[in-house]
């Protein structure tokens, strides 16, 4: 069924593709007919965007007054719809909060997931389930909150391991009364929604009162706890000058995407999250980005007056705005780490690539590449290929090598090495003709056949392998040409077909693996052209000495460096070479 692209204006809004009368992908967009469009052009596209074009049957569009109304519709709607080809981030149904049992006459601190927060007794919600648990830790450490269940709490006798680590005033044997154990919970509270310097501050008053009343026990009981808090503070992993600031990284290979969050609270990463897309869809990080974020904040409170992302949005005002609108907040989108903050930053990028390469298998990378070179080509299901290159020194101990590359990557079980015949050493395009002539003979058995062929040279190397392929029963084998950049500089290398040049983006993974088969038969062919010299070297007039094997030659190598000095040795230098007698070092000054 035709898609009908006459009636989509041209305004911000949010598009809908069906198939079937099912939602496949929903997109915004500040020019709906012009992204639409872009949809069903003759360009290049991606799988996924391939995909959507010949399943699409139907659209739908919705105007908004801007961008930013588009965003949270089409959020709204990603969310609600759930389209197969719409990035979805993984959503918790709860949400990890620190909770404090108000109702219980000695309160505990516990982990709790909830939808949200439904009283003053949550604090949250974090980013993760392992910054609720280093929170706990934390007050239990300063503040020595009780941690256990009511039901632990009700039958101890004695204290617990907890009281002996000094993480627990031990209420459930009476070791602190109810007003000093409220006290304590009130301090948590107020360390988890405060700074760390203003908990230390508030500390600090509180010695002074204590001094003051003298209660030079409650003092002292003080002065351990601020000691606490301050040891912990020493203790944090990373520290950093910025106060409260929120990172996000996303990575994108493959059919990949990898998204990193770094919460950073008080100079501390309060916690971090990270996120892996499959078979990802999407026009631009932007996109991404913007849905990272929305998704992220959905449910958060805590929301900080700037966010750092590693990319630099063409947009960064439509974020800004969603959340004036949404939570009629001011929040600054910021791009350039500060000193201090620059190793977080890095280390939010390096776990978004990482993310990927985690689950990444050396399959999903070839599979990938060779789609990809498929669609590039126009050739159905590319499984195999066999890259082709010449070696030789002027001439001399030319050989040519085959490298098979197939969804596995490299098969070195199936290379192969050509010598070259005396009469086409030095002639790169009568050795290729040489060794296709020899190579086609064996793509009889259809498994050992190749889908694609690529050479090192330029058109008049593709021209003749062309010809020989095109005389031959596998006259439809298809061959390419890389062609080396200017300089020889890396990855301004032209590729080529028997139609002319083939338009590959240079960081695409098609582009990539082509690089990758052609260093391998470079290095390959390299390798054989040396071994076959290093023993065509190893030949020398001293082979024709009586008494000179191998081991003695390589002594007299040794000492003497080359033919011409042994030669031009006299008797008692020769012999002074262990193995040497006078007679074998006569018959030497023979030669």
């Amino acid at each position: 069924m035709a898609v009908n692209l006459k009636k989509v204006p041209s305004t911000p809004g949010v598009y809908k593709f069906f198939n079937n009368k099912e939602i496949i992908y929903i997109g915004k967009a500040k020019d709906l007919k012009k992204r639409v469009s872009s949809y069903f052009g003759n360009a290049f596209k991606d799988r996924k965007t391939s995909q959507i074009k010949f399943l699409t049957d139907q659209i739908e569009t919705f105007t908004t007054k801007n961008e930013v109304e588009a965003l949270l519709l089409e959020q709204m709607l990603i969310k609600e719809n759930k389209p197969k080809f719409n990035i979805l981030l993984r959503d918790d149904k709860t949400y990890p909060y620190i909770y404090f049992s108000l109702d219980h006459e000695f309160p505990g601190v516990y982990s709790k997931r909830t939808k949200r927060a439904v009283d003053k007794k949550y604090f949250g919600p974090f980013v993760s389930s392992e910054a609720v648990k280093k929170s706990i830790k934390e007050i239990q450490k300063i503040f020595k909150v009780r941690n256990c269940s009511d039901n632990t709490f009700a039958n101890r006798t004695r204290p617990c391991i907890e009281f002996q680590m000094k993480r627990c005033s031990a209420p459930c044997v009476q070791k602190i009364n109810k007003v000093d154990y409220f006290e304590d919970i009130t301090s948590a509270k107020s360390f988890l929604s405060s700074s760390d310097n203003k908990t230390v501050q508030k500390l600090t008053n509180d010695i002074e009162k204590a001094v003051s009343k003298l209660d030079f026990e409650k003092a002292a009981e003080i002065r351990d706890r601020l000691n606490r808090l301050n040891l912990l503070k020493e203790e944090q992993s990373v520290v950093t000058l910025a106060n409260d600031i929120d990172i996000f990284s996303v990575s994108s290979e493959m059919s990949y995407l990898g998204i990193s969050i770094i919460v950073v609270r008080n100079g501390k990463i309060r916690g971090t999250k990270t996120h892996l897309i499959k078979q990802a869809h999407f026009n631009s990080l932007d996109d991404v980005y913007q849905s990272a974020i929305y998704n992220f904040y959905e449910n958060q409170i805590d929301i900080p007056k700037k966010i750092l992302c590693a990319y630099v949005l063409e947009d960064k005002k439509i974020i800004e705005d969603m959340f004036l609108t949404k939570y009629k907040k001011l929040v600054k989108i910021i791009h350039s780490p500060s000193k201090s903050i620059r190793p977080i930053f890095n280390l939010c990028k390096l776990n978004a690539a990482q993310v990927i390469k985690n689950h990444i298998s050396k399959e999903d990378k070839y599979t990938f590449a060779l789609n990809e070179l498929s669609n590039y080509l126009g050739i159905k299901d590319i499984k195999k290929i066999e890259g082709y290159d010449v070696s030789h020194i002027s001439g001399d101990n030319a050989v040519a090598s085959c490298v098979v590359f197939t969804d596995t990557g490299p098969i070195k079980s199936e290379y192969r090495l050509f010598n070259i015949p005396k009469d086409f050493s030095g002639n790169d395009i009568g050795s290729l003709e040489h060794v296709l002539s020899r190579r086609l003979k064996y793509y009889d058995n259809r498994s050992t056949k190749p889908g694609l062929i690529l050479i090192d040279g330029g058109k008049t190397q593709l021209k003749f392998v062309s010809n020989i392929i095109s005389k031959s029963k596998h006259k439809h084998l298809e061959v390419i040409s890389i062609v080396k950049g200017s300089n020889r500089i890396r990855a301004t290398e032209t590729i080529i077909n028997k139609s002319g040049v083939v338009q590959l983006d240079k960081h695409s993974k098609a582009f990539l693996l082509l690089q990758e088969i052609r260093d391998e038969s470079h290095r390959f062919a390299i390798r054989a052209q040396r071994n076959k010299k290093r023993k065509t070297i190893t030949k020398s007039e001293l082979d024709d000495v009586k008494g000179i094997g191998n081991v003695l030659k390589m002594r007299l190598m040794k000492e003497f460096k080359n033919i011409k000095n042994i030669k031009s040795a006299n008797l008692s230098d020769l012999m002074t070479v262990d193995g040497i007698n006078e007679k074998i070092a006569l018959e030497i000054k023979k030669l």
